[in-house]
């Protein structure tokens, strides 16, 4: 049987997401845009779609409407194909009152849903991750080893693991689980990741939330023997170690975790390396999203160092330089930005629209001429007015205002912000 017939994908939409703040304030989690022109969202379909499983249940229930455009305007399969992506928002039914409690309670409610649609096993997918993995060499492994549950694991050091679920296996099988330790218990979780994996220091096993189970286990679990447990990580999983076939599946490529504002900087940023750990260029496990009929960017004047820039930009800057630059993205002459993430526009101005914008004494869309921005993420149809300075830095104290928040350093410009001419930050 082939693993589109064999396996079902639910991905998680998660909760509010308010470590991302303001990202977050107005979409979802996976519709917060990543790379200049996709969605966190795409990372687990593309996943997906490169491992042959193309049917997918996608669950929501904060500020979804964003997520639901995206994936109702982007993932249309053939008439003559079984293959979907299924948005399940959380609903209110005559036998259950409530939102989703967590993970495992999400899934629960969503199984009167997923129930009609044959499979052997259902694949437990986060949609705040970035990461390329091929899923069916996990199913195979899941087989090969006659697995009830498995879970991806990933060999994290000492500075990481005590943010994650860390792991014990006996080389198959997991043995042990804690969530979250302390820095003091650490030593007795080392287990044997690999003498590659050794070298970098990388002695705990950790848990990156990407599950398959065997279906029927899996709607037993849920609807009988843990009918209470809200949340895989913290209670199915645990609690179902010494009483099924749980096991590890190592993984050793690049995988991170959006789950703040600095992490999702960070792997934005990491993708204008030279080589980056993230492979946006590769014919194999391409990252699919909605396909936008943009003009080529058209870039003038500017010196581009280390620079990731998507289609439908006009730039006229001095100097853009380890910067993400997204789709529809302008910036002035004289402007220099620097290690920042510009998410761009979601349409273009007019030049009538920018004429009468100027008689009112606004900004026009994107970023004016003389800028200076650095350490910045700034949020989709800002206006930046001319001569701002916006100088993210360790120097700045976290702190929320209308326009803008600080976290870590880091200045993120809210969705539609207007900054007026020769505002500092």
């Amino acid at each position: 049987m082939s693993i589109s017939k064999e396996m079902l994908a639910v991905i998680l939409g998660g909760g509010a997401g308010s470590r991302l703040y303001p990202l977050t304030a107005s979409r979802s989690k996976p519709a917060v845009p990543i790379a200049g022109k996709y969605r966190l969202v795409d990372i687990p379909i593309s996943n997906c779609m490169n491992s042959s499983i193309n049917r997918m249940f996608v669950l929501t229930q904060f500020n979804s409407a964003s997520l639901n455009r995206h994936i109702k305007n982007t993932y249309h399969f053939s008439n003559f194909s079984s293959a979907f992506v299924d948005i399940l928002a959380a609903e209110q039914t005559p036998d259950n009152p409530t939102w989703f409690q967590g993970t495992a309670d999400a899934v629960r409610q969503s199984l009167r849903h997923i129930n009609p649609f044959e499979s052997e096993y259902v694949l437990i997918l986060s949609g705040d991750q970035l990461y390329q993995m091929d899923f069916s060499e996990m199913l195979d492994n899941h087989k090969k080893h006659g697995a009830d549950i498995s879970i991806a694991t990933i060999p994290v050091g000492d500075r990481e693991a005590p943010e994650f679920g860390i792991l014990k296996s006996d080389g198959i099988y997991i043995t042990s689980f804690i969530e979250k330790p302390k820095k003091e218990v650490l030593p007795d979780w080392v287990s044997d990741t690999g003498d590659h994996m050794k070298t970098q220091g990388r002695n705990y096993l950790a848990s990156m939330g990407i599950y398959i189970f065997n279906r029927k286990l899996l709607f037993d679990l849920l609807e009988n023997e843990k009918k209470d447990a809200t949340d895989f990580g913290k209670e199915i999983i645990p609690e179902s170690i010494d009483k099924y076939k749980v096991c590890s599946y190592q993984y050793e490529g690049y995988w991170t975790d959006i789950g703040n504002i600095y992490s999702f900087f960070e792997a934005n940023l990491g993708l204008t390396q030279d080589i980056p750990e993230f492979n946006l260029f590769d014919n194999k496990n391409a990252i699919y999203t909605r396909a936008r009929m943009l003009p080529p960017a058209k870039i003038s004047g500017s010196t581009l160092e280390k620079t990731v820039i998507a289609e439908g930009s006009i730039i006229n800057a001095s100097r853009v330089e380890n910067t993400v630059v997204g789709i529809r993205t302008r910036i002035g002459h004289g402007t220099t930005v620097v290690s920042s993430y510009l998410m761009g526009n979601d349409y273009f101005e007019t030049i009538p629209e920018m004429n009468q914008a100027k008689e009112a004494g606004i900004p026009i869309l994107g970023i004016g001429d003389r800028c200076y921005i650095k350490n910045a993420i700034v949020d989709k149809n800002v206006r930046i007015g001319n001569d701002v300075r916006i100088n993210g830095g360790p120097h700045l104290e976290n702190s929320d205002h209308p326009l803008y928040t600080v976290k870590d350093g880091i200045v993120v410009v809210k969705k539609g912000a207007v900054i007026p001419n020769g505002f500092v930050i």
